[in-house]
């Protein structure tokens, strides 16, 4: 490798916005990505379940270091619920484990979705990659295991019914908190209306900042990459967290900030002024440096991104 590709492959840090197809698994995505970006540094903000289709937003480089504060944003879907069958999985990949016949009608839907907005406690699935012991749930599942779960609390911002289908579905669309599951969703609408149902489809169309419209097919990506030597273009890095307050750090507080002293709010120029344990964009010299946390009086430093 000669030195010039060295440099562009350490200027490499951002965000692709990719159009996951169905049928591929989030982790392979990735590895598509990478191999496009010669072997660079790239994970996934969030994964989808191998059939799910829509946004995921690939961190690349030192983006990587914004996981925890993109894991805090909303997230937005569409899903299609399929009544008439449970499975054990929640979804159309699963084992049927109950069928019934009376199929609600969408005045019995629209109230049903009701009881679903809000603070909730959602009970996860075992088919999934929470752990217990160590050992994931979905791996507990596939030997003929079961484990007492118990609800997390998790919030629906908006949940809506799109359209009733002529399969004995529904779509509707739902915008969550991180940790929601909208299988479980499905199923549990099915269960309030006395109906057994699963989730037929999902496409997810925001997470966090990264939209649907804005999301990039692995064929297009692939055909950028051919056209453009020099790799990828990447979304800056403070384009993924510019919802964030943020804060201007003199020159001569870099270092002592860099080492983890904080920072007193008074001793800074702040866009606003953040409330307790909010993440605050900590700048220096125009750009991003950090991502900062309010505690008491100061800043604390929570994520260093500068070089």
């Amino acid at each position: 490798m000669n030195p010039d590709e060295t440099q562009i492959r350490q200027a490499l840090s951002g965000f692709i916005n990719v159009l996951k197809p169905p049928g591929m698994t989030s982790a392979q995505v990735v590895g598509r990505v990478r191999s496009l970006l010669r072997g660079r540094k790239v994970g996934h903000a969030g994964t989808l379940d191998p059939e799910a289709a829509g946004v995921l937003p690939l961190m690349v480089g030192k983006a990587a270091r914004l996981f925890d504060v993109l894991q805090d944003k909303q997230k937005a879907y569409i899903a299609e619920i399929a009544f008439g069958a449970a499975t054990d999985t929640q979804d159309a990949q699963g084992t049927v484990t109950e069928t019934g016949r009376a199929f609600p009608d969408e005045a019995a839907l629209r109230a049903a979705l009701t009881m679903f907005r809000g603070d909730l406690l959602q009970t996860p699935p075992m088919y999934s990659a929470l752990k217990r012991d160590g050992r994931r749930l979905c791996d507990v599942a596939r030997d003929g295991g079961s484990v007492a779960l118990e609800g997390r609390p998790v919030t629906v911002h908006a949940l809506e019914l799109l359209g009733m289908t002529n399969r004995q579905g529904a779509l509707v669309s739902v915008r969550c908190s991180r940790g929601f599951y909208v299988r479980t969703l499905c199923h549990d609408i099915g269960q309030a209306l006395g109906c057994p149902a699963h989730m037929r489809f999902l496409l997810r169309t925001q997470s966090g900042v990264f939209t649907l419209d804005t999301a990039r097919t692995l064929e297009e990506l692939k055909e950028e990459a051919e056209r453009e030597p020099e790799g990828l273009p990447l979304l800056p890095m403070e384009a993924a967290v510019e919802h964030l307050p943020w804060a201007e750090v003199p020159a001569a507080l870099e270092k002592p900030f860099r080492n983890g002293v904080p920072l007193r709010l008074h001793a800074l120029r702040l866009s606003e002024t953040p409330p307790e344990g909010a993440a605050v964009r900590m700048r220096s010299g125009g750009e991003l440096c950090a991502i900062g946390v309010r505690e008491g009086d100061a800043l604390r430093q929570r994520t260093w991104l500068a070089e």
